[in-house]
């Protein structure tokens, strides 16, 4: 079950300028609102990003976990805070949480930090 997590964002990024093209109203607003949750204020937007990474595994959405992994290690998230988060999930998710948490670990090997 190996992934290319590269690929995934690559394609997730495509998808969303396609999108954009077709209903750009929509898209921008989610990116506006998408911004204003995980901009820096009484939580850092490494915690916000580690936070949503931890939500993405337990709601099981590749493309998430691909996005929210990349964007975790751009806001300075360390392997051992991923391992914690992907720890979260697991309590919070359970068994299916452990299928998309161990993504993570691909994860980390195939994206830049």
């Amino acid at each position: 079950m190996t992934q290319n997590f590269n690929e995934i964002l690559q394609d997730l990024n495509q998808r969303m300028e396609m999108f954009a093209q077709e209903s750009p109203a929509t898209l921008e607003a989610f990116m506006g609102l998408h911004q204003a949750a995980l901009a820096d204020g009484a939580l850092s937007a490494k915690q916000k990003e580690l936070m949503a990474l931890s939500i993405a595994i337990v709601v099981r959405c590749g493309g998430c976990i691909a996005f929210h992994t990349a964007a975790a290690l751009e806001a300075g998230a360390t392997k051992p805070e991923l391992i914690e988060t992907v720890n979260v999930a697991i309590m919070m998710g359970g068994g299916p949480a452990v299928v998309y948490g161990t993504q993570v670990l691909i994860a980390l090997e195939q994206l830049p930090e």
